[in-house]
Order: structure tokens, then sequence, then C-alpha cells
């Protein structure tokens, strides 16, 4: 977090980049153990080019190439070939078999009413380790179904992260922090009439509410830590939204930043994100450690830009293929 902070005091410039889930065993006293097929960096970040900020009526480019070579590069995007073929028959394989997945689950269970833990997001990876894609095209594909606000395609050398992620981990404005934790889904109906009781179903959903606001709480405790006294405050409660395939439980929790504090201190302090880890959170964390397969890695990570005057705005790095090709 320091060589971050330093990196961007020195250039001023945009920064985009990621991190690692396993960032927290530099964060508190954990380790990750789990299998590694990727072996990515615990942060990184680096300084593009070109910046394209685009929207409905018009496209920004801020670069330091000149204006031919830019024109040259809009002409490369325009005419980038996507069409390449690939097999559509991926065989996805579980990391875990289903007897040793409900084992784990009825461990969880045990933690939680004992009181170790109110609530953990356990995962378990799917992969293949053979075929190969066209990581473009699937992203493009990915990207139309779901129209996710917080989608990414990034190429890191040989890895990909094709992300559709619905989720908002933390936005900086000014002195104004911004998050959004997602706990709560329903899928979307076949007509209005479906929809709408579906919507209904998950708005009066007592288990759904109750992992949110437990979620609400904890980002609650981790913005307190960076900001002003009386400045944190839940915007929305259990706010219902409709994506292309699904709906969701999201709350939005803000808090203004103490001038004590600086934008790097804000994410130090509340990562990993509350909503894919547990609460309380480190106890959640070791119990992750304990029970998944896989290090997650890219999964459950952070990733978005900075700007050069300090704000940023990071996703939670959920719906996503991470792929080596």
């Amino acid at each position: 977090f320091n060589k971050l902070r330093n990196f961007h005091l020195e250039h001023k410039d945009w920064l985009f980049g990621f991190f690692s889930y396993d960032l927290k065993n530099e964060i508190e006293d954990l380790s990750s153990d789990g299998i590694d097929e990727l072996n990515i960096p615990n942060l990184f970040f680096y300084i593009p080019e070109t910046v394209l900020l685009i929207s409905k009526k018009e496209v920004l480019i801020e670069s330091v190439l000149s204006k031919k070579e830019v024109d040259e590069f809009i002409e490369e995007i325009r005419s980038l070939d996507v069409s390449d073929s690939f097999s559509d028959s991926v065989f996805l394989k579980f990391r875990e078999q289903k007897k040793e997945y409900l084992e784990k689950i009825r461990h969880i269970k045990s933690h939680i009413q004992q009181g170790d833990i109110y609530e953990m997001n356990y995962c378990q990876e799917l992969y293949n380790d053979g075929d190969t894609i066209n990581p473009r095209e699937v992203f493009l594909k990915l990207n139309n179904l779901s129209k996710a606000p917080f989608a990414v395609f990034f190429n890191y050398e040989e890895n990909y992260l094709l992300c559709s992620s619905p989720e908002r981990f933390l936005k900086k404005e000014g002195d104004k922090i911004i998050s959004q934790p997602i706990k709560g889904t329903r899928k979307r109906g076949k007509n209005i009439a479906e929809d709408k009781k579906l919507v209904d179903g998950l708005q009066n959903s007592k288990k759904d509410r109750s992992e949110n606001v437990m979620i609400t709480d904890l980002v609650r405790n981790d913005l307190s830590r960076t900001a002003k006294k009386s400045s944190v405050h839940v915007e929305e409660l259990f706010g219902i939204y409709t994506f292309n395939q699904v709906h969701h439980m999201i709350s939005t929790i803000t808090s203004e930043l103490d001038n004590r504090y600086d934008f790097v201190d804000v994410l130090e302090s509340s990562f990993p994100m509350g909503s894919m880890t547990g609460a309380p959170k480190i106890k959640a964390m070791e119990l992750i450690e304990k029970y998944e397969t896989t290090k997650r890695s890219l999964f459950s990570s952070a990733f978005g830009y900075i700007r050069p005057n300090s704000d940023f705005d990071f996703n939670v790095v959920i719906r996503s293929i991470l792929y080596n090709e």
C-alpha cells in the first residue's frame, strides 16, 4: 500500500489495476495456502498511455501519444477482429465433489451456531486445464448478455480477467466515500407480473435482509476508521435494483474522509470487502482459508482506477472468468 501511495505521489497520473484478494495477508496475520495456478501479484497498477472517457454524447481522450498516433489507435480499435472461432463446449470441473462440499457447509454452519461467525462467503473454483478460448469474444458475449455496470476486460501478460461484476466496492469523490455491498439476489421473471413477485419476495425476505444488514454494519465499521466523526451514514438500506438477468438487494453507505487520512488509507482499512468475506471479517477470512481449496487470487479482489486527483472507483471481482492463455 505504501508503494501505491508513493507511486501516485510521484506521477500524479491515472492508475489502473487491482488488489488481489490475497493482499489480505499483508493487512492481517493471515496466509493463503490453497491451489494457485495463476500466480497473480498481490497488487498491480500501471499508468495507461491513453484513457478514453466515454459518455452517451462524446468520447474524451487523454493520451501521451500524438494526435496521429491516437487516430491510428482508434482505427486499430475499430478494426479489431473478435470473430475467431473457439469451442463453445468448454467443460468446467468442480474442485470439490458434492459430498465434500456439503460436509464443509455442515462445518461452516456449526461455526455460525457456536458464535464464531455470523455469516461467511464460501466459494469454490470451477476450472478447465486444456481448452482455449478467444478472451475478447468471450468478454463481449458475456458483457452483452449481462451489461454489468462494473465489467472489466484486463490483459496482463498471459493472464486475462473477464469480469461481469454488478457490485461497487468503494468510490471516492472528493472527501466523500461510497460503498455499495450486494447481499440478496433473485432471478428475473418470465413476464412483468412474475418479475414483480420475485422483487417483492426479495424485498421482504428475512434471510436476505438479515444478511444485507450484517454486511452494512461491517462496512459502517470499516469506513468509520478513516471518517470524520459522525459522518458515516446509510443512505439506502435494502434497495432493490434490477439488472439484465437478476434482481439485487444493494445498500449504500457513505462517509466523509477525515483530513488525517488519504485515499490509500481508505482502501487499506476496508479491504477485502465484507460482502465476499463475512462477519466478523478476520475470523471469516481465517475459516475461508481453512475450508476453501483454491487461492482466490483475482477472484473477490477489487479492480478499478485512481484519478490524478486521488479520486477512485473500484469494483468487486465476481461473476468472472480468469484465463491463462
